[in-house]
């Protein structure tokens, strides 16, 4: 390797510099020549050389092993000694500082040259060798795989960070175990243990991949589920050296399978439901024309029957039937609203300007003639400046229809009902608040279940009274449809609904 540059050691000026010649000839530089260890540290850290010939007996407190060593420990720099001494002891000093060559004087050119060109060749390959195992070591250590490595008799022999994660042990304490001990493996489900598949790789010299359901069982004990393949280490003659094990921790990779798993379950779930949802409403269509047709046929009859002559007592049962065929289809009216208000399929909202002083004389007008029948005073609160309101008339008044309907129920004679209308411009969005009270009152402790299906207060004459116990589930399903929401209270034998309602 021409052109390489050479510091020579040697406390000997005339042999220092025929030596000096002597490898200018051979084609390389000496920049520098040092007299004692001390100088020969200086020297080299200052210039950089590719190779030092180092005699060993130098003047100073130094001699030339010792300077060898600190020059080969600070600045990587090959070593080669040229000295007249041979003994056992300078030897056995010398083998430790790891020198690239030992010359005894006198030497040949020849031989001079030929260790030269070796040195700088051998640490010129070393030295790209810790360069590429530095580049292996980062590769290793960066990757987010577990990598485990072992030798022929399943010893382990490196470990990256992520390996000493996952299994627990670190690699000064996991060097030399068996790799059966480190990478101890067992099925998920029945938790039997695995073999390793290293040995596998060992005696057959394939790649083998891990079965599924596998968990690492880590120092601790605890179970990982992971992933990994192993494959053999080969030499250049492809003849097995070792294995090499790499692993992955897979949880993240289950959970998110778990929960596809789940979603997809969900999705099936939803589809069946809405299958059966629509198979429900079929029915409840079909049931609802095969229930009303009969009634109403029933009514037809009856009605052609009142207008032909007969006893007034036939007369009078006749009249019962009629009420109980209407029972009859309110019941199957109410309950097919109802199922359509929970199942959404109601029909969609039009909102239209209601002026309320005028609409709800219009809607409570049928109410006037029944309070006067039972005696009970009807009382309605209309301020004159109420703002228009913007919501769905045929749903509003069925709600109206409903709680005033019940007000006049359960109001006793020379009761009275009162409706009354406020607006509350102050609050965005503006808000009208719609109040029907009547002078009977309900247990405190039935308020929280008024609005249950199928619901009656304690007590009440269901006969007289009538109605499905439907009637208020479809106020407060209607009122949610209009974004609004009802309360009730009951306190001093008086029951008030209030409905909150705001322009749709």
């Amino acid at each position: 390797m021409t052109n390489a540059k050479i510091l020579v050691v040697e406390d000997e000026a005339i042999v220092a510099k025929d030596l000096q010649h002597r490898l200018i000839k051979f084609g390389y530089t000496v920049p520098a020549i040092a007299s004692s260890g001390e100088e020969a540290i200086n020297k080299a850290v200052e210039i950089s050389p590719d190779l030092v010939l180092m005699d060993i007996k130098l003047k100073g407190s130094m001699d030339g092993i010792e300077a060898a060593e600190e020059i080969y420990k600070r600045l990587d720099i090959p070593v080669i000694y040229l000295t007249a001494y041979a003994d056992e002891n300078t030897l056995e000093r010398a083998k430790i500082t790891e020198p690239f060559a030992y010359l005894i004087k006198p030497f040949k050119e020849r031989e001079l040259q030929t260790n030269i060109e070796i040195t700088l060749t051998k640490h010129s390959l070393e030295r790209q060798l810790k360069v590429n195992k530095k580049w292996l070591d980062a590769l290793l250590k960066s990757i987010s795989d577990g990598v485990i490595a072992s030798d022929m008799q399943e010893l382990v022999t490196f470990m990256n960070p992520v390996a000493e994660n996952l299994t627990g042990w670190k690699q000064e304490e996991a060097r030399g175990r068996n790799s059966s001990e480190i990478f101890k493996i067992a099925n998920a489900e029945t938790h039997n243990f695995i073999e390793s598949p290293i040995v596998k790789v060992l005696q057959d010299g394939i790649i083998v991949s891990l079965p599924a359901e596998t968990i690492l069982i880590t120092k601790d004990g605890e179970e990982i589920p992971i992933d990994d393949s192993a494959a053999p280490i080969k030499d250049e003659q492809d003849n097995i050296r070792g294995a090499v094990l790499v692993f992955r921790d897979i949880t993240e990779r289950k959970q998110a399978i778990e929960a596809r798993k789940k979603q997809i379950e969900q999705e099936q779930l939803v589809v069946q439901w809405e299958e059966i949802n629509q198979l429900k409403n079929d029915f409840l269509n079909l049931v609802s024309h095969e229930l009303r047709s009969p009634l109403s046929n029933i009514k037809l009859m009856i009605q052609m029957i009142q207008t032909s002559p007969g006893t007034r007592e036939a007369q009078r049962y006749l009249e019962l039937i009629e009420g109980e065929c209407d029972r009859e289809l309110r019941l199957i009216n109410d309950l097919l609203d109802l199922q359509r208000l929970e199942s959404s399929s109601y029909a969609v909202m039009t909102p239209d300007c209601l002026v309320l002083q005028q609409w709800l004389s219009w809607v409570i007008e049928p109410f006037q003639i029944r309070v006067q029948e039972h005696q009970q005073t009807l009382q309605i609160n209309l301020p004159s400046n109420l703002p228009p309101l913007f919501s769905d008339g045929i749903s509003l008044e069925r709600i109206l229809v409903e709680l005033i309907n019940n007000a006049c129920k359960y109001t006793p004679a020379s009761g009275e009902i009162v409706l009354s209308v406020r607006s509350n411009s102050l609050e965005a969005p503006a808000k009208t608040i719609i109040t029907i009270s009547n002078s009977a009152g309900i247990p405190v402790t039935e308020l929280p279940r008024i609005f249950e299906k199928f619901y009656r207060v304690p007590n009440a004459d269901i006969w007289n009274q009538g109605g499905s116990g439907l009637g208020l589930s479809i106020v407060q399903k209607l009122v949610e449809q209009l974004q609004g929401n009802i309360q009730v209270e009951s306190s001093n034998g008086w029951t008030t609904f209030s409905i909150t309602l705001t322009d749709l």
